[in-house]
This record gives structure tokens, sequence and C-alpha cells, in this order.
């Protein structure tokens, strides 16, 4: 079984312990996701890992000849070759191991060396060679690329003419290519569209090998991995279960340590705001100085941003008429012959949150400028309500960010009055903490203006907010506090996400594009994904569906049926949808669900509140001044089993609440 393997490693940056006495064993059938907030060190653990970085002090093991294939965040870039042959670059190992093969051939026909030896390494190179499926390359290769959205008319392409991001995208796949024993992925969805996360997500969970890696995205390491490592002031701690199940236990672990965060941090304000007030007044300074010294003293309690309760809202959305927007016959052309939007239709109404999927390539970007204004040549008609005030964000939007200001002024003065005592507080939220917000915006990399920009956008007072992957430079936190204040938002949003779980939680309905073409689905992303299953399985079955027609255009295929449309098919124009249930129907599905849902949690909470419960009684029954005294111990005893009996209850109450849910 191939490992990686560190004992008590430890690693200092200056004054500063990124690793303190860290264990973590990495091995065949690992599936590991690392968390921890900016700055912890995840990062440079995984260098160390790799072997690129060496520990102050401590072991680093690794089985003799395991494989192990590294991804960094970024900056890696190919040039020189066309795509197919910087693929192949990722089969090295396998021209080296028939190198050696061939080699010993020779040496075997010369009559050199020990004639049995010799014929056995070349046994065992042989045996290798074929289980790692190198003779299989060019076809493993092919599927890798097309998985992670490269077309086959891209194989012959220069490397040189790929984009920051689509490079990265080449580095995953040659990592991927190798068959590695051990991966270590460092934010490998930064660069990936919905569509080649599913993918990844598959071949993650078919890996034979094990990997660690680092994502902001909770449902992709929700469905990948089986175990969690937290990085936390240089300590690292194992979690089993799925990322959800980490926060759970997590947060609750931390329940006295956030208590008493949140008491340090009133009693610090309390003390700043002495300061701040009387501190050159002479009947209070000395005891302002006093006040001073228990600060600098004060141990500073500190908890993973993760579990800091950040909480904004939106500036109440202007008033706006039921239908915020109306689009009609919308077509787009680049090159004046191939329409990306083509007799687009769509009609929207105040309080929905659509989101726009589909391929790169489709146009989601392209409607949603169209949408926004900043796209004014096409043809069709788009009609806004009344009272529809637009609010919108591209990355492109970060390009306008610029000058001598620092974050904290450049916000302020942009900032409605009401909501700038709590910029410090939304700053934290986007990632910009301590004395971040004192950067120069000029000093700004992409990722953080387009935070800023992104910020800037929701400090407006607008009803309709058209976002173009808004969460994108965002960590999970981030993502939560965004996500929670859109969906409490009093308007309506148009956006476009490559995080599968964002787009769950926000999306009331679809609208999906292909080049040319598009399909409204009523209902949340949940529905939408059913129903594409659906598609796929008859049409991979044979079952007679018919494939997707230009919008607004009839389908030139022969229906089977007599001339009939079948029954599940999907339609492409405004009021119809794949699903055979009226909006109506669709909208009374999705309330009963969400109430379901809701009631779900309700019961899960109950019953955690009830176990916890129920564990301190049975602790308390392990005293010995309870369990000496039978009175005390019989009052206890009855009360673990009215609180088992209540558990028992709610949990049969559950079961039929999750079945509602299916």
């Amino acid at each position: 079984m191939a490992f990686v393997q560190f004992s008590q490693v430890s690693l200092a940056f200056g004054d500063r312990d990124i690793l303190k006495n860290v264990t973590i064993n990495l091995q065949t059938g690992s599936k590991v996701a690392l968390t921890g907030a900016n700055g912890a060190g995840k990062s440079t653990l995984i260098k160390v890992l790799a072997g690129l970085v060496p520990p102050d002090s401590g072991s680093r093991a690794v089985q003799k000849e395991c494989r192990i294939a590294y991804l960094p965040q970024s900056g890696l870039t190919h040039h020189g070759c066309t795509l197919r042959e910087e693929a192949d670059k990722a089969f090295e190992f396998g021209y080296e191991m028939q190198k050696r093969i061939d080699e010993i051939g020779e040496q075997l026909e010369r009559g050199e060396g020990n004639t049995d030896n010799l014929v056995m390494q070349q046994a065992e190179l042989i045996q290798k060679l074929e289980e790692s499926g190198w003779h299989r390359r060019e076809a493993a290769a092919e599927s890798v690329l097309l998985g992670l959205g490269f077309s086959r008319s891209d194989f012959d392409r220069d490397t040189a003419e790929f984009s920051g991001g689509w490079q990265m995208r080449i580095a995953l796949a040659k990592a991927l290519m190798q068959g590695p024993d051990i991966l270590l992925l460092d934010e490998p969805t930064n660069y990936l569209d919905i569509e080649a996360r599913s993918w990844l997500e598959q071949f993650l969970q078919n890996f034979n090998g094990g990997f660690l890696l680092v994502s902001h995205d909770r449902y992709f390491l929700d469905v990948t991995i089986n175990e969690v490592y937290e990085l936390f002031n240089g300590d690292l701690k194992r979690y089993p279960g799925n990322f959800s199940h980490y926060e759970k236990v997590r947060e609750v672990e931390l329940k006295t340590l956030i208590a008493a965060y949140e008491q340090q941090q009133e009693e610090i304000n309390k003390l700043e705001d002495f300061i701040r007030r009387f501190g050159y007044k002479a009947t209070k300074a000395a005891q302002a100085q006093e006040y001073m010294k228990k600060l600098e003293k004060m141990e500073r309690i500190e908890i993973p941003e993760s579990l800091k309760k950040i909480h904004f809202s939106f500036p109440p959305a202007p008033h706006s008429g039921r239908l915020v927007l109306r689009l009609h016959d919308i077509c787009k052309s680049y090159d004046g012959n191939f329409k990306v939007l083509n007799n687009l239709e769509l009609t929207l109404e105040n309080g929905e949150r659509l989101v726009v999927a589909g391929r790169n390539g489709a146009g989601k970007s392209t409607l949603l400028r169209i949408i926004a204004g900043e796209d004014s040549d096409f043809s069709g008609e788009l009609v806004p309500g009344a009272g529809v005030k637009i609010g919108y964000f591209s990355q492109d939007n970060a390009e306008t960010i610029k000058g001598k200001e620092t974050i904290l002024d450049y916000l302020e003065a942009r900032a409605p009055l009401e909501l700038i005592p709590k910029l410090r507080d939304m700053l934290g939220a986007f990632l910009f903490r301590g004395d971040d917000v004192y950067k120069s915006l000029d000093v700004l990399s992409g990722g953080e203006k387009s935070r800023i920009a992104l910020l800037q956008l929701l400090l407006s007072p607008v009803n309709l907010l058209v976002l173009d992957e808004p969460t994108n430079h965002l960590d999970i936190h981030s993502k939560d506090v965004l996500l929670t204040a859109l969906r409490d938002f009093g308007g309506t949003v148009i956006f476009v996400s490559h995080d599968r779980g964002f787009i769950e939680q926000l999306a009331t309905r679809v609208l999906e594009l292909k080049p040319g073409q598009f399909k409204n689905y009523p209902g949340n992303y949940e529905f939408y994904m059913e129903q594409v299953a659906k598609l796929e399985a008859q049409e991979n079955g044979g079952g007679g569906s018919l494939p997707l027609a230009p919008a607004g255009k009839p389908s030139s295929a022969t229906p089977s049926n007599g001339g009939q449309a079948p029954r599940n098919a999907p339609q492409t124009s405004e009021n119809t949808s794949s699903s055979s249930l009226s909006w109506e129907e669709q909208k009374k599905l999705e309330a009963a669900r969400r109430k379901a849902e809701k009631e779900v949690a309700q019961l899960e909470a109950k019953i955690s509140e009830l176990e916890e419960k129920k564990s301190a009684l049975e602790n308390k029954m392990a005293d010995p001044a309870v369990y000496s005294n039978g009175e005390k111990a019989k009052a206890v005893q009855r009360e673990i089993e009215e609180l088992a009996q209540q558990i028992e209850e709610t949990t049969a109450a559950w079961e039929i609440a999750a079945e509602k849910l299916g």
C-alpha cells in the first residue's frame, strides 16, 4: 500500500509557527480535505507533503516507488508544443520504464549480467507498465481532456494559445493522467466550470489511489472526501466524515470557545472605547493607562474565521412592479453567422432567483451583459419593468478599481450612511481582515479587486442583481455570507455560478443555454438536474425523445409516436418546460418541499439537543457523588429514560418528515 507520512513535523516562518508537531498519514484509499482559514498554511503543508518544502523538524516518510502528483493553486504555464504533446508528458514514467525494459532486452541479447535476475526485473517492469495503463495512454488522455472541458479541436493547438485558467486545466489534466499513488491538489476547482467539476467529482470518487485536496466548494468536498484535516494556529486535527459533517461537529465542539471569544471581544471593545474617550483627560489618564496595559497582557482567544458569525443585509430594494424583465426574440452573433443566442424568450418576475446554466461558450455571460445594458449589439426586444434598477457584477468590474485610496476609504465614500458602521464586518466577510483594509487599491491583486467590486455592488440600492460568477475568489465562509444576503435580498437575482452548492441553495428557476438554444426549467437546481438526467437516460436508452431544437424553432426530427412530441420531451418556448407540471403546480411542490426541509432541520436540531442532554446526564452518573447516592442516581436515571423516549419519538417524527423529501 502506497503512503506518504508525516510525524511530528514543525515549520516556522520568522516568529510564526505554520506547523506545530503535525502528524498525518496519506495512503491508498485516503480521501482527504484540508481546511483552515486563509493564511493558515494549507498550501505550505501540501508543499511539505509533496517534498518541495523541507520542514524544520520531524520526519517525512514515503514508500519506495510511491508516485506523487502535485497541483499548485496557480502559476503554471505551458508552451512550445501542442496540447496533445503536452498531455503525453504526463506519461513520462511509462516511457522511462519502457526504456529500461528495452535496455534489459539488449543486455539479454548480448548475454551480459545475471540472466535470471535480468529476466525477473524485466518481467516486473512489464507487469507494472501494463498495470499503469500506459499502453492505453492516448485513450486516457482524450478522456481526461474532454472531461475537463477541452474539445478535440483543441488537441492540436499550441499550448501557448490557452489563457491562464485553461493553462491550469492542462496542469490538472497532466496530474490526473499520471495515475499517481497520491494526488495533492491545491484548489483544483478554481478554474473549472460546473460540468468540469462534475466530471472531476466522478474521477475522484473512482480514483484508486489516495488524495488530499483544498477547495472552497462545499458540494464538491461533500461528494468526494470522507475525512477532513483542519489546520488552525499550526495544529492539525482530523475529523472523519464529509465536509458538512465536519462543520457541524466543529461548531458544537467550539461552542464554549466561541462564547468565551464573544465575551472577550465585548470586554476588548469596552476597554478600547474607554481609552478612546478618556485617554487624554487628566482625571482618567491613569485608569486609561491601566486599561491599555490590560489589553497588551490579554491572551487573545482565536477561532477559525469560518465560525465567526458575520451577517449583513442589502440596502432596501427600491419598489418595482411584478414584471421585472421581458426578453423577446433575442438574437446575438459575434461573427455575423453563428448565433450564440437565437430567438431567446424570457419573462422574469419580482423575487425570482434565476440561474443561467450551460457549458462555456453557450452564451451565459453574453446574456447577462445584454440584460445589464453592457451590450447593445443584438436584435430582439428587451423590456425592463416599471421601477427596475439594475446592479451588474462581472470579473471585468475589477479593472475600474484603481488609485491611491485605501480599501476602507474607497468603500466608505460609496456606502449608504447606515452601512458605514458595518463595513469592517463586511470587509472581513470578503476576506479583508485586520490591516488589509488599509491597503492601497493599486497594490491589490485581480482577485482582491473582484471582491471589492462585488462588495461595492452589494452596497447599492438596486432591485435587480445581475451577477456573473460572484463566488470566484471567495472562500466557503464568504460564500455563505453572500448566500445569506442574497436569499434575504428583497429584489430579483439573475446569476451565473460554477459552485453547485451555492446554486442549489439560491436558484428558484433555471435557464439552460446551449449555443443558439435555450430551455426554461421552473423549480430549483435539483429539479433541473433530475430532468436533465431523465432526458439523458431516454436518449441513451433510445427512448425516442427529440433532440434539442433551436430556440423557438420546431425540430426537424420525426417523432416516433405519429407526429406527436414525446410526453417528456423538453420544450424550448418561454411558457413551457421539460416538466409535465404547470408553473403553479411546481411552485406549490417547491413550497411543500421547503416546508418539509425546514421541519427536518428543526427535528434534527431537537434530536441533537436531546442527545447532548442525555450524554451530559450519563456523564453525571459517573460522578461518585451521584452513583453513591441511591436517590440521586434514581432521579438521574429517570431523566435519562425520559430523554431516551423523547429521542425515540422525535426520531420517528424525523423519519416521517424525511420520507416527504423522498
